[in-house]
């Protein structure tokens, strides 16, 4: 079976166990490491894998051949994307200005977008797609004014000699009161989606029991963060959410994507369909 996850450490966390072979009754897997940016590309292409790690924000364009798994993702408080600059400034500094974002699919990216349409008079300039690593070094040296970065970003950004312009995750909680849905787990429908859940879910509650278990593998796809960082960014983005979505964790992703459809940056998404009802 094939499936796909970057290679950030709260996937290859969640994952571990999963494609190690520790979860029973599961199938062997063919893993692929890939960047959000391609994965929220791949999600087009039903052909693409079994199950694919995606942006929230990617869901009202993948395949109809796939349907949500409600666990496994990443949502949560206090974790949400950054706008950095090299200098401090205010929101309307971003007028006319070039922004790189991770990708053009991204939870990340459709906040900036309401953000911004509320806060930068005008509208920035220029948006420029870049892996997200190569985000915090294009602003320090000038090639871009601002970034927006996500997930170990938070953590190391200061050491870019960069700033916050902006926590758009702080903004979305103070404005909705709902958690940040930033990656979503989907499967083709032509398997058994609670079987995948159970198998995902299972996976996750193995990497919290034997944290030791994963540690090498984690830090192998970690792209040289520290041990510091790899734990923080673990601590941060595998919570409860990724246990079970829940009810709270559903609405956030209602209220992100229903948002951005009647502002039309998305199409509408049938959340009964999408979740194999």
């Amino acid at each position: 079976m094939k499936i796909i996850f970057s290679p950030c450490p709260n996937d290859t966390f969640v994952f571990h166990a999963l494609v190690h072979g520790l979860i029973p009754g599961t199938p062997k897997f063919d893993v692929t490491y890939a960047d959000i940016n391609i994965t929220n590309d791949l999600a087009a292409n039903p052909g693409a894998a079994d199950i694919m790690k995606i942006s929230y924000a990617a869901l009202p364009f993948i395949s109809s051949e796939y349907g949500l798994i409600d666990c496994g993702g990443a949502l949560g408080r206090g974790c949400g994307p950054l706008v950095l600059t090299k200098e401090a400034g205010a929101a309307g500094s971003l007028s006319g200005k070039r922004v790189a974002v991770p990708s053009e699919r991204s939870t990340a990216y459709l906040l900036f977008r309401l953000w911004a349409a509320d806060n930068v008079p005008g509208g920035v300039g220029e948006i420029v797609v870049m892996p997200f690593h190569e985000i915090m070094p294009a602003v320090r040296d000038g090639k871009i004014d601002a970034g927006l970065v996500i997930h170990e970003a938070r953590f190391t950004y200061a050491d870019y000699g960069l700033s916050m312009l902006v926590d758009l995750g702080n903004w979305w909680e103070e404005d909705t009161g709902l958690p940040i849905p930033l990656g979503a787990i989907i499967a083709k429908r032509s398997l058994d989606l609670t079987a995948v859940a159970e198998w995902i879910r299972a996976s996750v509650h193995y990497a919290w029991e034997h944290p030791e278990a994963s540690a090498a593998y984690v830090m192998e796809h970690a792209q040289e963060m520290s041990p510091e960082v790899t734990k923080a960014h673990i601590d941060l983005y595998v919570n409860e959410y990724t246990a079970d979505l829940g009810e709270d964790g559903l609405g956030a992703i209602k209220a992100l994507l229903n948002r951005a459809a009647d502002e039309g940056l998305v199409p509408r998404v049938d959340f009964e369909r999408l979740l194999g009802k």
